[in-house]
């Protein structure tokens, strides 16, 4: 009656797993990829029909604040084609 010789194999096996758990630092974050630009909607101003001069200064008001969303998203197309642009 012949036996295996099985203890060399489990030992080797168990040293290769063991040197798997050495410390490393941790891989890098991933890096985002935009494709794409920002979404735009269309600028719109408010229809306005004052009566009144109060009613006047607060359609200014709601034209002028139109006016700056409007110009915050050119800006950020703006600003996204020059991030890009720097990248090629």
């Amino acid at each position: 009656m012949r036996m295996m010789n099985c203890g060399n194999g489990l030992i080797s096996l168990s040293l290769t797993l063991l040197a798997g758990c050495g410390s490393v630092p941790p891989s890098p974050a991933p890096t985002l990829t935009v494709s794409g630009c920002p979404v735009v909607v269309p600028c719109q101003l408010p229809a306005t029909s004052p009566a009144k001069n109060g009613q006047l200064l607060t359609d200014q008001e709601r034209t002028e604040l139109a006016w700056a969303e409007c110009a915050s998203q050119v800006d950020a197309v703006y600003q996204h084609q020059v991030d890009h642009e720097q990248a090629r």
